[in-house]
């Protein structure tokens, strides 16, 4: 294989935010990946001379939402650079509005859903509205475990949240009784990782750190099928969807984006792809069966977050034609052998579109509707909040420093000294900061850390990470 005929690949990152990627995970692709690094503020077009200057073909990276619209514009300046995933496909990573707007427009199931950007209007409909509803806070740092996700049974409550959070815009759902709900991580379109979160007795939210538990086994195929159509709809290269099953049997979607939490081994995954994509065929396209979530996950979590490059041998017949030997699955309305359902589920490449689906003059409501700009959005004692706008970004998210993170387990009532220490010799730093983004049940592993405590720790790094934002 020629390497001069081979796209030149960057990957794209930002100050203090976690890398998604790193040369690890993109194990054989023959040429030099360069980097380029994201400084915030100012940074545009240096980040743009830069890109030029080491002739990148393709930046590979997620976005996270407070530089969005900025790489919008920065992605206009770099026509002939390719971002994987694109900046429509990450439009759902900005804010649950863009998520809800991408599900009205491709017809996908979702809760019932309003937004209102006139605070008037918006107050109007709770009081006349009929309850329990879920508030989200649609913008911002990530869901923290459920943390900005809230069930309001009365208008009072209601209007109570929004004076006091200051929200905005107001965005409400319908309250929908689920059974549990299931993320589906997919490449390709193809499903390669499923798990049910399930609440605790009496409870609603499903998310571990809110108590929920987990398990991989039998993923029903409308979920599968669902997170299958909305992948496509995105143009996705990999992508992942929360689906709410409901108690009356229908499925809907609550999340989907392509910045999520994923084992090292998915990663690597998503790299083989996109060097099998990128190549034209020319390296190897991985092969991942279905349902191979239900063996991986017999595994305990803290060596799954070790395992890297997992591979999987093609079925092929042996002389007599034998199908492992009988076992077969029942899924759907039949039963099938595991290789069959990989022939239901193809791993498809990914062609990039030639025009904007989403352009930010259209569709950056957050920017051309800040809470302040609109005499009837202001609220009796309100603080002003901006939403951060293209040209002033709001600070680097997560900061890694190790004194930064003691300071923040010590003002944690209940976190001595010792218990500190053992997170540390436990979990390496950038682990630690993953585990407050993504999955802070993990602490539960450290002795005497329980989940009232694992609860006052995700409220301290919310309340660090804002004051870093400010």
């Amino acid at each position: 294989m020629s390497k001069k005929k081979l796209p030149k690949l960057g990957f794209l990152y930002l100050d203090y935010v976690l890398r998604f990627f790193d040369h690890s995970n993109f194990k054989g692709w023959p040429n030099k990946i360069e980097t380029v690094t994201y400084h915030w503020k100012n940074d545009k077009k240096r980040f743009i001379k830069e890109v030029k200057k080491k002739k990148i073909d393709v930046l590979i990276g997620n976005i996270p939402a407070t530089a969005y619209e900025t790489f919008r514009e920065i992605a206009r300046e770099l026509p002939h650079v390719r971002f994987v995933p694109s900046l429509d496909t990450q439009f759902s990573n900005k804010s649950k509005e863009n998520v809800t707007r991408f599900a009205w427009k491709y017809n996908l199931p979702i809760p019932k859903t309003h937004i209102f950007y006139d605070r008037a209007k918006g107050y109007e409909f709770l009081e006349n509205t009929h309850y329990p509803k879920i508030v989200k806070r649609s913008y911002g740092p990530s869901n923290y475990g459920g943390y900005f996700v809230h069930k309001v049974d009365s208008k009072d409550e209601a209007i109570e949240l929004f004076d006091t959070k200051k929200y905005h815009p107001i965005y409400v759902q319908d309250f929908v009784p689920m059974e549990a709900d299931i993320r589906v991580m997919l490449i390709g379109h193809k499903p390669v990782c499923a798990f049910w979160r399930r609440a605790p007795e009496g409870e609603w939210l499903t998310n571990t750190s809110q108590g929920g538990s987990m398990d991989y086994t039998d993923v029903p195929k409308s979920v599968l099928d669902l997170a299958v159509k909305v992948s496509k709809a995105a143009n996705a290269e990999y992508w992942a969807c929360d689906v709410a099953y409901g108690k009356d049997g229908k499925v809907r979607i609550l999340e989907c984006a392509t910045a999520f939490a994923a084992f090292p081994y998915i990663r690597d995954w998503i790299g083989q792809f996109l060097m099998w994509s990128l190549s034209g065929g020319k390296l190897k396209k991985p092969h991942i069966p279905m349902f191979n979530w239900e063996e991986l996950g017999k595994i305990d979590s803290s060596l799954l977050r070790t395992m890297r490059h997992i591979a999987f041998g093609k079925y092929t017949p042996s002389y007599d034609g034998a199908y492992f030997g009988d076992k077969r699955k029942s899924y759907g309305e039949g039963e099938y052998y595991i290789h069959e359902l990989d022939e239901q589920y193809p791993m498809f490449d990914i062609t990039p579109k030639d025009y904007e689906e989403w352009p930010s003059e259209k569709w950056n409501f957050q920017d051309r509707f800040p809470f302040k700009s609109v005499k009837s959005m202001q609220v009796e004692n309100a603080d002003v909040i901006d939403a951060p706008t293209s040209g002033d970004e709001a600070s680097a998210e997560i900061i890694l420093d190790r004194d930064d993170l003691e300071d923040l387990f010590k003002s944690v009532s209940g976190l001595g000294e010792k218990k500190i220490e053992k997170i540390f010799e436990t979990f390496g730093e950038d682990e630690i900061v993953e585990m407050l983004e993504q999955s802070p049940s993990e602490f539960s592993q450290i002795k005497g850390i329980k989940d009232k405590t694992i609860k006052k720790i995700v409220q301290k790094w919310v309340e660090f990470k804002e004051d870093r934002i400010r």
